[in-house]
């Protein structure tokens, strides 16, 4: 059942596998179905502290409480340790099922009551570690696929932004000795200037050319940076295919991963508890895989609203 899903459904799931009762008119129907959870003294949506007069005929147990509940909440459920404290109230039917287990999960159990029954129902409250228990065993064990295979895609970085970094190394050289030919040619050769302005001229006319080649055939930006994460790119994806590391595994393995801690962060935030995942993530170099690629992925999706915006506007 999805946590935002009403009580109202779960109370017609559990209706249709019960025997119908009859009426005093003779009228046959499904008996009422409601769901109590342990009443929280320091709620300040409290609908019993905000009464000054006695209660009326109605037991304060038959009070319907809404979706509020201003409290921390420790995701203990079952495993909680101390006995609860409170009464158990009931709760509304549009309640949302997660909102209702989320402050259920102060106390080991809820109660589930049916007409006519004569007993109510214990129901033990699934912990947080209950919930995630499996998503949390799958993410250690992919964390540990990810360590291993994070040692030699560094090494494997590292040498090929060393090779970029000496190919800049060389285009920066390459410059300077440029520079240092056509001053000598230009200054102390027969040559002078009017030889080596066309000269120098063409060579940057051919660059320009060259430049708008290298457009129509990476279809990147021309500048220093494409070059040289072009570079390094090239180096990685034979480093790579050198060494054994198998690229499309480890980029599924961190989607699924940071797909699995996205599921357990919702699980948390239904509980409103603080999850470590740096716990069951374990070593430090996955962590940073995992952040990387998440922040990668933030940058795209900016990068492509910006786009898209810029087009609108045009």
């Amino acid at each position: 059942m999805h946590p935002h899903q009403p009580l109202s459904y779960l109370t017609r799931l559990i209706q249709s596998e019960l025997p119908s009762i009859t009426t005093e008119k003779g009228h046959s129907r499904s008996p009422d179905v409601s769901f109590r959870a342990l009443e929280s003294k320091d709620d300040e949506t409290n609908p019993h502290k905000a009464a000054a007069e006695p209660k009326g005929p109605n037991d304060p147990e038959d009070q319907e409480i809404g979706e509020g509940g201003v409290e921390s909440y420790s995701g203990s459920g079952r495993e909680a340790t101390v006995e609860p404290d409170g009464d158990f109230i009931r709760w509304s039917a549009s309640t949302e099922i997660g909102d209702f287990i989320r402050d259920a999960a102060r106390a080991k159990e809820f109660e589930v009551e049916i007409e006519r029954s004569p007993d109510t129902i214990k129901v033990a409250v699934p912990s947080f570690n209950d919930r995630t228990f499996y998503l949390r065993q799958k993410l250690r064990r992919m964390s540990s696929q990810i360590s291993d295979m994070a040692g030699l895609k560094s090494e494997c970085d590292k040498a090929a932004h060393a090779t970029g970094q000496r190919y800049a190394l060389g285009g920066c050289a390459t410059l300077v000795g440029y520079w240092y030919l056509v001053y000598r040619l230009t200054f102390e050769t027969d040559l002078g200037w009017d030889v080596m302005e066309p000269v120098t001229y063409l060579v940057g006319l051919s660059t320009l050319i060259g430049g708008y080649m290298w457009f129509l055939y990476h279809n990147r930006e021309v500048s220093y940076r494409s070059a040289l994460n072009l570079t390094i790119s090239k180096r990685q994806g034979r480093l790579y295919e050198q060494r054994g590391f198998d690229l499309p595994k480890w980029e599924s393995l961190i989607e699924e991963a940071n797909a699995i801690r996205k599921e357990i962060k919702a699980v948390a935030s239904e509980y409103d508890v603080q999850w470590d995942e740096t716990t069951d993530e374990k070593d430090p170099k996955v962590v940073k895989a995992l952040r990387d690629e998440r922040n990668s992925h933030k940058k795209s999706k900016k990068k492509k609203g910006d786009d898209d915006g810029e087009d609108e506007e045009d």
